[in-house]
């Protein structure tokens, strides 16, 4: 079988180093950044995420999702690798253990990128994200509050785990780099993104603050 240009995600809570490591890995690789949240996209984000609706946010972010497969099709369909910031695992993950309760079936012919699943010891989490120099939205305050949730929720997709714990983002991307996705795990991750007639079923919420960790 011919090579095919490799197309991975980054996926992970908040402070795992999602942000930091994917431009260093599409740089490693060669490959373009693609941002899933198209630029076109960003004005009403911040208009969306200073709304309370969750399954209004879910649709704004699987809207933009899709958006950006038209661009990561068209850089793989000549052969230019392609790396993500976060994909639909994260988004649905995330709203799922936010409580959205609408049905979401994906199409099966979306691109579907080798995907790790960043991991990082709660302390030092913790701490990456104190030293943060941003302000925390209230989307940002639930995903903490729902951290467990979230983790639960990743778990119904095909993804690679990586400890980031005390490692540095060059020992991170070296990691990933080691792995050869185009090998062993590559055929790993068999099943289409959208092979799943339900990724997002209706969930039952919990009592605020249960089950954090």
């Amino acid at each position: 079988m011919p090579d095919r240009p490799l197309f991975e995600s980054l996926e992970g809570l908040r402070g795992t180093g999602k942000s930091t490591i994917a431009p260093l890995l599409a740089e490693a690789r060669g490959a373009v950044l693609v941002p899933t949240v198209p630029p076109e996209y960003q004005p009403l984000r911040r208009a969306v995420d200073r709304n309370g609706n969750t399954e209004a946010r879910l649709c704004f972010y699987l809207s933009a999702l899709l958006t950006a497969t038209d661009e990561i099709q068209r850089h793989l369909a000549v052969g230019v690798p392609v790396v993500v910031e976060s994909y639909f695992a994260r988004c649905l993950a995330n709203h799922q253990a936010f409580g959205a309760q609408l049905d979401v079936t994906l199409p099966t012919s979306l691109p579907r990128p080798v995907t790790y699943q960043l991991l990082c010891a709660e302390r030092e989490r913790q701490r990456r994200l104190g030293a943060r120099d941003k302000p925390t939205s209230r989307w940002d305050t639930l995903s903490e509050e729902s951290a467990s949730r979230i983790a639960d929720a990743y778990t119904q997709f095909p993804m690679h785990q990586l400890d980031t714990t005390g490692l540095g983002p060059d020992q991170v991307v070296q990691a990933i780099l080691d792995a050869n996705p185009q090998g062993a795990h590559h055929r790993a991750d068999t099943e289409l993104v959208g092979a799943h007639p339900h990724l997002l079923p209706p969930v039952p919420r919990r009592a605020a603050g249960a089950g954090i960790s």
